[in-house]
Parts: structure tokens; sequence; C-alpha cells
């Protein structure tokens, strides 16, 4: 388990695919934080292709799910913690007889059930409620599902692997604060290295698509997700190895200020940055210098401030190069590509994905507006990975159709959780 550098070697993910949970997220897209609704069927097939294109390129996939029923079947203790979880997740309601007489059942029968069952139970998080139907026979059952995770195929966000271990942290979201509970718990047990993981303390807020490895420092995003206590007890933490670091605020377009909330804009850090290697990055220009943040640098073990910059006077400081993206590609997840190694992305269609968004409707007027200028600007060209500077700067790249699963609000560089890079 280490991550030095974004642009290493990629050599382990983990990933989740999609199940159950995300035909739920169809019948009310922005209340579980989805862009907008998809067809679950495609969507399944694009993930099945994102892990065939990782294995392609020899990265180790393990699925969330395979681990799970391998350590179930494997490790009794494993399997006792496991199904003291769902015990503690499935609720029943109703008469009193009637509720303590089906909990006793499901615990009696709860040994003899798949563990692939078992799975869907945890994160569909059922209550059952019993009612009288007024005759001889047994109770009339209703299930109600008090909150499927379906924004777990995002396994970037639940913790941030660095130089020297796991950093667990926690979600912002009340939609996705129990996701931090079962990936810890599962990463625990996985890799039972214990010396190697550190879990958020205090009140604070820290997501994985926030945090940015590059070797002797990080890039660390804060606001409507990760905060700024969450990312200075990361820093203090001693999971990463980085001497320096930039902390900085997520920003908008300045069109975008007096509007209702976007938070694909500024959700993570990777919504507008990533490392293509190790002197260039991938970023909006006009995102990177409204980006500001504080130098935090990490002296005899204590952690100083240094002084205040820019994302884009930070980056130029560290001699690395940019390939400038356009609000269109930006807003298409065009910066949450998977760097595969030095050179070499898996990228985001991005140009499939902005069809998608505009047949569906889903920028406010003045986004649209904004968009269509970028797209016919003088030689604006192809779109990221395509894009002229892209070549420039000789990138290397596999293009994956993910515009059904990106109406979740993520791409590659999201829906993957890098364990391994060497």
């Amino acid at each position: 388990m280490s991550v030095r550098a974004e642009w290493n070697n990629l050599r382990e993910v983990i990933m989740h695919r999609p199940g159950v949970e995300i035909d739920y997220a169809m019948l009310a897209p922005k209340p579980f934080l989805f862009e907008r609704p998809y067809r679950t069927t495609d969507a399944d097939r694009e993930h099945e292709k994102l892990q065939r294109y990782l294995k392609e390129a020899g990265v180790r996939v393990k699925l969330l799910k395979d681990v799970v029923l391998e350590m179930f079947e494997s490790s009794g203790k494993f399997r006792e913690i496991f199904i003291d979880k769902i015990l503690k997740t499935v609720r029943y309601e109703g008469d009193k007889a009637s509720t303590q007489r089906e909990e006793k059942t499901f615990r009696d029968n709860i040994s003899i059930l798949d563990p692939s069952t078992l799975f869907n139970i945890l994160l569909i998080e059922p209550t059952v409620l019993l009612k009288p139907d007024g005759k001889n026979g047994p109770d009339y059952p209703s299930v109600n599902s008090n909150l499927p995770l379906a924004n777990l195929y995002f396994m970037r966000d639940q913790q941030a692997v660095s130089g020297n271990g796991i950093f667990f942290g926690r979600m912002r979201m009340k939609q996705r604060q129990k996701e931090n509970s079962i990936t810890e718990f599962i990463f625990r047990s996985l890799y039972d290295q214990k010396e190697q993981f550190k879990s958020l303390t205090g009140d604070g807020y820290f997501e994985g698509g926030d945090f940015m490895p590059a070797g002797d420092y990080s890039i660390i995003g804060t606001g409507s997700r990760s905060d700024m206590d969450g990312a200075l007890r990361f820093m203090n933490s001693d999971i990463s190895n980085s001497q320096e670091y930039l902390v900085v605020e997520n920003p908008v377009y300045d069109f975008m200020e007096k509007e209702p909330h976007n938070q694909m804009i500024n959700m993570h850090l990777d919504t507008y940055f990533n490392f293509v290697a190790k002197d260039v990055a991938v970023t909006s220009q006009a995102l990177a210098k409204k980006a500001r943040g504080s130098i935090y640098v990490k002296e005899n073990g204590e952690l100083h401030k240094t002084g205040n910059t820019t994302l884009a006077a930070f980056l130029k400081s560290k001699d690395v190069d940019m390939i400038p993206l356009s609000i269109a590609e930006q807003l298409s997840y065009a910066s949450n590509f998977l760097t595969l190694r030095e050179g070499h992305v898996l990228a985001v269609d991005s140009s499939r994905v902005l069809r998608k968004l505009i047949s569906q409707n889903v920028f406010s007027r003045s986004t649209l507006a904004a968009i269509d200028h970028s797209m016919s600007a003088e030689n604006s060209g192809s779109m990221f990975p395509r894009s002229k500077a892209a070549k420039d700067l000789g990138l290397d790249f596999v293009t994956a159709n993910l515009s059904e699963l990106t109406g979740g609000y993520g791409g590659a560089h999201c829906m993957t959780a890098s364990i391994l890079r060497t």
C-alpha cells in the first residue's frame, strides 16, 4: 500500500461494481448526489470495460464484493464481524411480538445465507415493516431502504493512499458517511498491516478526491467536501511522505459565483486538476489561477505555514507544464482521468460525455453559453485527451466510454482506489 506520486506506475486498484443500490438513485438523482439519471445496465457494461482496460494495462484489479466474498469464506474473524454489521444494519418495525420473532428468525438463519446476499443487504440498509393482514396468515411485510449506498462505486473518496499507507477520512455529505466505516473495515481486514492505517479524528472532513500526491510535495483541495481541519489532520498523520503541501480552496468560475451551486465545478481537486507526469499537469487555467491556498512545510515533524499562493503559481514554481482545459472539457470530466504510468493515461471520452450532458439539459443557460463560446473559440480543435495541447506535450492515452457512469459525478479517477504505485 503506497502511492508516492500520482504519475508513478499504477499496480493495484480496488473498485466497486455498481449493483442494485444505484437503481434507487435513479428515483431521485439529485438527493442521491448524482448529476443526472442514467441507464444502469449500460453503466454496468462501462464499469466492466474500465476494469478490462486496467487489467490489459497490467494493473491488478480487486472488486470490493469479490474481496468480501473471499474473506468471508477464508476468515472466521472477518465472517463474525461482517455478520455482526449486517445484524446491526437490518431493522424490523411494527408489532412488538412480530418484530422480535422475525429478528430472531433472521439471526438464526443468517449463517446459511449467501455472503453475496449479505453484501447487498449491507449496501441497501433495509427496514422490514410488519403489518397484520387481518386474517390468520403471516404478517404483511413492506421493505424500505433507509439509505442505499449508491455512491460507493466512487472508491477514491473514502480514503487517501500515500507513501506510508492509508488514511481513512470522513465524508461531508450524510448520504455517503457510512461508506467510510465499510471500506475501512474491509481494507484493514484485507491488508492486515495495522501500522499503515490512520483514521481521521475530530470534527473535520477529508475525502480522497481532494488529495493529489506528487512525491516531495502534495496538493490538497478544500471546500464543499474536505475542510481545513481535515487537511491539517491528514498532513500531521505521517501517512504522507511529502515534506511540502499546498492546501487550496477549490474555486468556481467567475460567472458562476452568483448562481446556485453546481457541485461538480469544485467538489474535489480532481474535478479540475490532475497529474500526467512529474512535470505535466492537466487543469483549467481559469480555476487554477483562482484557486488560492497556503503552503505548509514539515520540518522535524512539525508543520509550519510558510506563505500563500495560487495553484497556478505553485505549479509554475515547480516547473510543471500545464495542459489547459476549457470549461467544456473540465465540465465533461476531462481532468478525472487515471494515470497508468508517466505520460500515459486512461482518459474519459469527454466529447461523448459532453454530448450526453447537453442532450439531457444538465447545464444552466449561462454555463451552456460559456461552453458554446469555448467550443467555438479559434483553434479550439478536439477535446482532451485529443487536444492539440495534449499532443504537443506527448500525451499517450486510451479512452474509456463512461458517459453513463459519469452521471454520478465522477470519472475514472473517482471510480478507482489506487492502492499501489511504484
